[in-house]
């Protein structure tokens, strides 16, 4: 009888360790970078949980995207980002704050979405970006070679390559490489310029996040991203742009009203932060808690009733 009251608790709480390693691999992380009509990068590889938002049964970019408007967009998804149904299917309407009738492009692993109900795998490098003027089409896709990279050392030299997507007379998607262009890091020029193939070295030393980017006085390009972590204490981060340049442009006459906006922008951004993290939280993660804490009980009372039967 023992053993028997020992292997039903074992059982059970096998069957709870399988549920929680079943919840943990329906987590799917993707890494989204956005530009916006000014061809500004805003977010640079964020990773963003991605779950099923608007109840379709899979996991797609515009569940992504609506996840990193509602994190990392001041006011959320309702004031940034909007799609609907059209005759074609899933369209975007608007990003980044941006209604231009529908002039956006957004990539999945350097390759063009059929779509914003794509599913994406856990890993995904998803790129969105908005046309700067919604009637000039030839705005252009751009990526570099190497995406993914460890953290470094400072000193640490990156050697990559740029390039763009063109279209063939039939409308087919052709890489080509930029060459001439501008090589950025944390939006200042390098004074590295890229080769005839789009290739190029960059010594990275600024501690912290490297975002890597580049600027073409040839092709009209959306911004490239490529991110690499410094080892040591970087001195200062900024999310976006926007907050570098209002700290660059803070006089000694406005700085406690800056402070003021400063501090109640970043206090918002806080409360969004956590409000959001909470409201999306996977339920896969939640479910798999459920699960084990109800194997764990029920192998309890399994015990102690045939403990109790034995007894008797």
């Amino acid at each position: 009888m023992k053993k028997s009251i020992a292997m039903a608790a074992s059982l059970l709480i096998s069957f709870s360790a399988i549920g929680m390693t079943a919840g943990a691999e329906d987590v799917t992380t993707v890494y989204v970078t956005i530009s916006d009509n000014n061809s500004k990068l805003v977010l640079t590889e964020e990773p963003i949980e991605v779950t099923d938002i608007d109840s379709d049964g899979k996991l797609t970019i515009n569940d992504a995207l609506y996840i990193a408007h509602e994190k990392f967009y001041e006011g959320g998804a309702a004031a940034g980002y909007k799609s609907s149904v059209t005759q074609w299917g899933l369209g975007l309407d608007k990003l980044w704050g941006v209604e231009n009738g529908g002039s956006y492009g957004y990539y999945v692993n350097h390759n063009m979405a059929s779509g914003l109900a794509d599913i994406v795998a856990n890993g995904a490098m998803i790129d969105a970006y908005t046309f700067p003027d919604p009637k000039n089409l030839d705005y252009h896709y751009s990526f570099f070679s190497l995406r993914n990279n460890a953290d470094q050392n400072a000193g640490y030299e990156l050697e990559n390559s740029l390039s763009y997507v063109d279209f063939d007379e039939n409308w087919a998607p052709v890489n080509k490489p930029i060459a001439g262009a501008k090589i950025t890091v944390n939006g200042k020029d390098t004074g590295v310029v890229t080769d005839e193939n789009g290739g190029f070295k960059v010594t990275l030393t600024e501690p912290g996040k490297n975002v890597v980017s580049a600027v073409s006085d040839t092709v009209n390009i959306a911004p490239p991203s490529f991110v690499v972590n410094i080892n040591g204490e970087a001195a200062s981060t900024t999310t976006t742009s926007t907050t570098t340049t209002e700290t660059t442009t803070t006089t000694v006459t406005t700085t406690t009203e800056t402070t003021a906006k400063t501090t109640a922008k970043t206090t918002a951004k806080t409360t969004a932060k956590a409000t959001t993290a909470k409201n999306n939280s996977p339920k896969t993660g939640d479910k798999g808690a459920g699960v084990t804490v109800f194997a764990l009980g029920a192998a309890a009372t399994v015990a102690f009733a045939l403990r109790r039967k034995d007894e008797e």
